[in-house]
């Protein structure tokens, strides 16, 4: 069985006439991802990959990343490429350190109360700037946003799929 796949950035548009991509990051791992020797699979967006290449140059430039491919040299080698997704599979994420977390390992966790009460389910992670915020899906209050911030999230159990969490005055949108 094929192990699940993640990916690590979406090739924008060639860049220049020697088979350099523009690259957009959807890691905190950039620099290793798209360093020579790397060894990423293409896919289409949300699909299955349908190749594998080698990195053979990366540099930064501003907020995206220009990569070029082993055996890839001309802008007619990589156009077919452009709005794919660079991916690795699971096996290859690489460790967080202690409290931190994959989206794809919160996304689907029970989220109770301190107190003790079911608030839903987490659907979604934003990453809006300062701190992440998490999207519970709640059937009394609907949508509930809560900050990643040790203050509201007070602990994240992968092993049974819950999540505890304080709610601070305002979360849910009443005078508390």
């Amino acid at each position: 069985m094929l192990s699940d796949y993640f990916t690590v950035g979406v090739m924008t548009k060639p860049h220049g006439l020697r088979g350099e991509m523009k690259v957009f990051p959807r890691t905190d791992f950039a620099s290793k991802r798209f360093s020579a020797g790397a060894k990423l699979h293409i896919r289409p967006v949300g699909g299955t990959p349908i190749a594998q290449v080698e990195v053979q140059s990366g540099r930064r430039q501003n907020q995206m990343w220009i990569v070029s491919f082993k055996g890839l040299q001309s802008i007619h080698d990589v156009e077919r490429w452009r709005g794919m997704e660079l991916c690795v599979p699971e096996t290859e994420l690489e460790p967080l350190p202690e409290g931190s977390y994959y989206i794809h390992q919160l996304v689907g966790l029970e989220v109770h109360t301190d107190d003790g009460k079911l608030l839903g389910k987490l659907t979604d992670v934003l990453t809006p700037g300062a701190n992440d915020v998490y999207v519970v899906r709640s059937k009394q209050y609907g949508e509930v946003l809560l900050p990643a911030i040790p203050e509201c999230v007070l602990a994240v159990d992968l092993a049974s799929a819950r999540m505890t969490v304080h709610l601070m005055p305002g979360l849910l949108g009443e005078e508390e």
